[in-house]
């Protein structure tokens, strides 16, 4: 899976001011990552509001993004869920030939045990010969996909071929890098700790802070999976206030606000989310302008 090693983005889902989709600022989103270097594109992440998107809105995203990219980058589809069946029916029925892989969250809310993580996994990885990427992020889903269960998975099935590991635990990504299968990616899901962890031995990062500084992050994956360690480490410290900037009050109404003063799209977000304070406008303004 080369294809995913690297720097990919979670896209966002720009909105017009009746909240509609915002189709020509998605094309913008779309070709200002690919035009700065981004190695592949992540659709329909947590990132894309996809909680808020009706069935027919996704579709439109999808299609918006697989025209605009036009076969220059792979992409990875999300999909996922806390209903094991109504995942696997979306696998079964949507259209995945214009992508690479598919991202699947572990399951939010239900609060299942290691096991009930390892069966949802297994009930999918059977259900299609698509790659499958796994999906932990504890601080979303309140339960934690453990080391142990992840290489379970990737030992027992050929397809799950990838964990992006957002836990922010770097002792925890380090055991699941070691422990691994040899073929097996660790993806950081964390940009602050993106580059550590490629140092450690992870293949790269799906990141929302590089979808605003797409060429400058990108280089610093690709500096750091050449173990040009000092070079990386200089660009990683540029990123370090923005990056808290851009989670202080929730993913993306912060990189949203990157992309507005970029002039790339609007920063208009559906409810429950709303756009950042002005405070943490102006902070996020400042940094985008002496960047």
């Amino acid at each position: 899976m080369q294809e995913i090693i690297g720097t990919g983005v979670a896209l966002i889902t720009p909105f017009s001011e009746d909240f509609s989709v915002d189709v020509e600022g998605l094309k913008n989103v779309v070709n200002f990552n690919i035009d700065n270097g981004i190695d592949y594109l992540v659709v329909l992440g947590t990132t894309a509001e996809s909680a808020t998107l009706s069935k027919e809105e996704k579709q439109l995203v999808i299609d918006t993004i697989v025209e605009t990219n036009n076969a220059r980058l792979p992409l990875v589809l999300g999909i996922g869920g806390n209903d094991t069946a109504a995942v696997i029916a979306e696998v079964q029925t949507r259209d995945l030939s214009s992508f690479a892989a598919i991202l699947s969250v572990s399951p939010f809310y239900n609060k299942p045990t290691q096991e009930g993580i390892y069966m949802h996994f297994v009930a999918i990885a059977k259900s299609t010969t698509k790659p499958i990427i796994l999906y932990n992020v504890p601080g979303r889903t309140a339960s934690n996909m453990l080391p142990e269960t992840v290489i379970r998975l990737a030992q027992d099935f050929k397809n799950i071929v990838a964990v992006k590991e957002a836990a922010g635990d770097l002792a925890q990504a380090m055991n699941l890098i070691s422990a691994s299968p040899k073929d097996f990616l660790v993806i950081s899901g964390d940009d602050m700790i993106a580059l550590p962890m490629v140092l450690a031995g992870g293949a790269g990062v799906i990141s929302v802070i590089g979808g605003g500084f797409p060429k400058e992050f990108s280089e610093m994956i690709r500096l750091g999976l050449n173990k040009k360690v000092d070079r990386a480490y200089e660009l990683h410290y540029k990123f370090f206030p923005v990056i808290d900037y851009i989670f202080e009050e929730g993913n993306p109404a912060g990189i949203k606000a990157v992309f507005n003063k970029l002039g790339v799209c609007k920063d208009i977000v559906r409810l429950p989310l709303v756009r950042v304070s002005t405070d943490l406008k102006s902070r996020i303004d400042r940094f985008v302008g002496q960047f």
